[in-house]
């Protein structure tokens, strides 16, 4: 990531090897007009034109980024990360984009350190492919009327470490599945945390003697048996008073849908079944550094979904921790499975909210498409201090209903207690939820249906870089970051 720092000095005599300006209106343009005219600049929002300055300020390289008139926090995070990826071969870039508060300059600092992600873990040092232009890039000034403002500064610091969040979980979601089993998630998650956040590590042993059927059972199948990592941070002077908030992540770290095998094209990109548990892990761990005053405790639910001699059959019935039989259905409908040792897990900490994060459901996105969560939930005033939070960080979000037929559904099993898997292929992000919800009793819950969002197998927009995304920790952070203010 590179380095953020702020200036009050103006774009025309700032000296870096590129400025990215922003154009909101001719009046922006000032002596740089005659080029852009000159080389067809619209200004339409995110479209970007890099030329030589020709003296018109002192670096040698423009990068011209479009904006509208009146830019949303969201508009500049995504304009910053898109005009630092259009630029190559520079060090150091002088960002120039109005921010009109301490909050905008927040937001410009998340589009540097988002955008100029790249993932070279397994690329050779020699392979230029390896060279991701935004990831060039060491210094980046932001110049600002905000800039002597103590507030600015910390407003940097905070982005900084949420974006180092974010980029963990995208570390984590795109390392090979291979690379990445349970036991070394684990163990990842425990180097990650600090000394601000406790960590224990269950293991499969562990998992058996606290009934935790439905991790087990999904993990049966693999010869890498599962985990739960439970992340605690208490910040100092904790009181009965303090909030406390749970969370809870599916990490599937490869999911060939069990002995309900997935097509090999559908397995390609199965690692991203951990992005819920990333997200929860390095949420938690961003809380701590933040210095939060709120209590959280988190659970990561890790195991690999792999057919097999031992592998769970649809048909079997698991017990889950607390003692609820569920009938399988359906072996690639696993995430829901491990969620509810995780959910019952987080209601026994009693904590005042519950948010689960999962890559659940393939009917999320026929719902909302790719780039958004679907959010669901028994308690309307806390699911919408979630999409408040949601609408702050620029993290698309709509809210999904759980209507009662569901909850009939889920408990229709003549066998068992609940039924896994929905006997209808419609609503099948309602049902997963129905199903979830029968695990956190009267607690305040939400669930975050991440299957879209949390993988982009396209190119580069914004401040999304290709794979993982890290979708869901600056919300998550967020929400923190409200209730502690509440």
């Amino acid at each position: 990531m590179p380095s953020v720092s702020l200036s009050t000095a103006k774009s025309t005599t700032f000296t870096a090897d590129a400025v990215i300006v922003g154009i909101r209106t001719d009046e922006d343009k000032g002596d740089l007009a005659a080029s852009l005219d000159l080389l067809g600049f619209t200004g339409q929002k995110s479209q970007v034109m890099v030329f030589p300055s020709h003296g018109a300020v002192k670096a040698p390289i423009v990068a011209a980024v479009g904006l509208p008139p009146e830019p949303s926090a969201e508009d500049l995070r995504r304009a910053a990360a898109t005009a630092l990826r259009s630029l190559n071969n520079v060090s150091s870039v002088a960002l120039d984009l109005h921010p009109a508060s301490v909050e905008e300059v927040a937001a410009i600092a998340e589009g540097v350190h988002l955008g100029s992600y790249a993932f070279t873990a397994f690329k050779s040092a020699a392979d230029d492919a390896s060279k991701d232009a935004a990831a060039t890039v060491d210094d980046v000034t932001i110049l600002t009327a905000f800039a002597r403002q103590s507030a600015a500064t910390a407003a940097v610091e905070r982005a900084q470490t949420v974006s180092e969040a974010v980029n963990v979980a995208r570390d984590w979601v795109n390392t090979p599945p291979g690379d990445l089993r349970p036991a070394g998630f684990a163990e990842a998650i425990s180097e990650h945390a600090g000394s601000n956040v406790k960590v224990t590590i269950w293991d499969d042993k562990r998992l058996e003697k606290e009934s935790c059927g439905g991790i087990l059972g999904v993990g049966r199948g693999s010869d890498s048996p599962p985990r739960l990592v439970k992340m605690t941070y208490r910040p100092a002077g904790t009181t009965k008073k303090t909030p406390h908030l749970a969370l809870v992540g599916k990490g599937i770290t490869f999911d060939s849908g069990g002995l309900s095998i997935k097509p090999g094209a559908s397995m390609q990109t199965m690692k991203l079944d951990m992005a819920g548990a990333a997200a929860v892990a390095a949420a938690t761990v961003a809380i701590a550094r933040l210095g939060l005053p709120i209590q959280i405790t988190a659970f990561a639910c890790l195991a690999e979904n792999m057919p097999s001699g031992t592998a769970t059959r649809p048909g079997d019935v698991l017990r889950m921790r607390g003692g609820t039989t569920v009938e399988v259905h359906n072996t690639d409908a696993e995430g829901r499975l491990v969620l509810a040792d995780g959910l019952t897990l987080a209601a026994e900490a009693k904590p005042d909210h519950v948010i689960d994060v999962a890559t659940l459901t393939g009917a999320c996105i026929v719902a909302l498409g790719n780039n958004t969560t679907g959010v669901l939930s028994n308690d309307d005033t806390f699911s919408e201090s979630v999409m408040t939070a949601s609408r702050t960080t620029g993290e698309s979000m709509w809210r999904l209903p759980i209507t009662e037929e569901m909850r009939d559904l889920v408990q229709s099993s003549t066998i068992a207690d609940l039924r896994q898997h929905n006997p209808k292929p419609a609503g099948g992000t309602l049902f997963a939820a129905a199903f979830l919800r029968e695990f956190v009793g009267e607690l305040s819950w939400a669930h975050l249906d991440i299957a879209g969002p949390s993988f982009n197998e396209g190119s580069a927009h914004g401040h999304t870089t290709v794979g993982g995304t890290g979708v869901s920790v600056r919300t998550l952070v967020q929400v923190a970051s409200d209730l502690a203010s509440a």
